[in-house]
């Protein structure tokens, strides 16, 4: 795997997300209790054996590079390569307050593609948990003979009008791209995660920027279906996007299935996060936790019930959180009682005060609100 090299897309800040993205890009969202999103798509490259990775970022990310600082946790903090992170003032202007799309962030950060050691490249959004064997993928890639390779679901999660379908042939090959469609009328959706060689990926790159294509799906791969040979690698594991507000509380409830866990937290291809070395969590001798997940350095005295609770979280005695996701430092105090709730990081609930959503639409809490 030493001929990959890893790109991740870090710049995406869904405004769909609501109160989830106000302080951070997409990436950077929390997950699972103690982990971030672009946590998963990361250590799907390192444990590829890709030593490599370049991480390109735009705005909001003051919170990304925190969690991710010298890429240690992930093993990539190197004297050569490892983890670099590429910001937009690094390189050319390109006249746009935000980049438009991957093929113009990738123009952006051109001078670093250039420099690139190895002889194919990987490039992914890293905001979706997924945990994906590139390894697999890579070696598919290899043996087909492919141009690009693009991995593709057959568990459709995403939202048609933000998601992107594909048909194939009877030889495999993807012959009919849909970008944002009305409805999801294909039995493929692409994840948008593609391996290529670098030095077609130069090529695309340089037309881009003299012809003003900024978008990869529409720009480059739908203009080349014929021209290219696109074949489609079918994850077939667990996949989480997160185009809305619904959609994250829905995918972090997704966790609670023991057979969601044992897909996306493989022991074979473990999920790497920050390392903060929190001491146990605390139950109190009339503490109630039923069919949630809870992370190390709670302290629980009150109820707990089909939940996901990060670290750090406190729910005081007679406080009841049932269908919630409580980021970092959430205090919920005695009496209160919170149920389809998700609360960002350091919000304090108040005694007595009751919050309810909605399955369908549960309420969210801006970070560090006192309620």
């Amino acid at each position: 795997m030493n001929d990959l090299h890893g790109i991740l897309f870090a710049y995406r800040s869904d405004a769909n997300l609501g109160e989830l993205t106000r302080h951070r890009n997409t990436c950077s969202v929390p997950f699972g209790g103690r982990y971030r999103l672009i946590d998963f798509m990361l250590s799907s490259y390192v444990n590829a054996g890709i030593t490599d990775v370049g991480l390109v970022v735009h705005q909001s990310y003051q919170s990304l590079l925190d969690h991710l600082g010298s890429g240690k946790d992930w093993e990539l903090s190197r004297k050569h390569g490892g983890l670099r992170i590429l910001p937009p003032f690094s390189y050319a202007e390109l006249g746009h307050g935000e980049y438009r799309g991957n093929m113009e962030a990738l123009s952006g950060v051109a001078d670093y593609l250039e420099d690139i050691r190895q002889d194919y490249v990987i490039l992914a959004w890293g905001d979706q948990a997924i945990n994906l064997p590139v390894s697999q993928v890579f070696e598919q890639h290899l043996n087909s003979g492919a141009d690009i390779t693009m991995v593709c679901t057959p568990t459709l999660r995403g939202a048609p009008q933000f998601s992107e379908y594909v048909e194939v042939s009877a030889e495999g090959r993807v012959t009919d791209l849909s970008v944002h469609p009305t409805t999801a009328d294909k039995a493929l959706e692409s994840l948008e995660v593609y391996i290529l060689s670098k030095k077609l990926l130069l090529d695309m790159v340089n037309y881009c920027s003299a012809h003003d294509v900024y978008n990869f799906s529409r720009g480059v791969l739908q203009p080349r279906l014929k021209s290219l040979k696109i074949v489609p690698y079918v994850h077939k594991g667990y996949v989480a996007r997160f185009q809305s507000v619904g959609d994250y509380f829905q995918r972090s409830h997704d966790l609670l299935d023991p057979a969601v866990r044992a897909d996306l937290f493989n022991p074979a291809r473990p999920i790497r996060t920050k390392d903060q070395s929190n001491p146990s969590t605390y139950y109190g001798p009339e503490s109630v936790s039923k069919y949630s997940l809870v992370s190390d350095g709670c302290y629980i005295e009150g109820e707990v019930e089909n939940s996901i609770l990060s670290r750090g979280v406190i729910v005081e005695k007679g406080a009841k959180v049932s269908n919630s996701v409580l980021m970092q430092g959430t205090v919920v105090k005695a009496g209160a009682s919170l149920s389809y709730v998700i609360t960002d990081k350091d919000v304090t609930v108040n005694e007595g005060r009751m919050l309810m959503g909605h399955l369908t639409y549960p309420l969210a809490i801006a970070k560090g609100s006192v309620v």
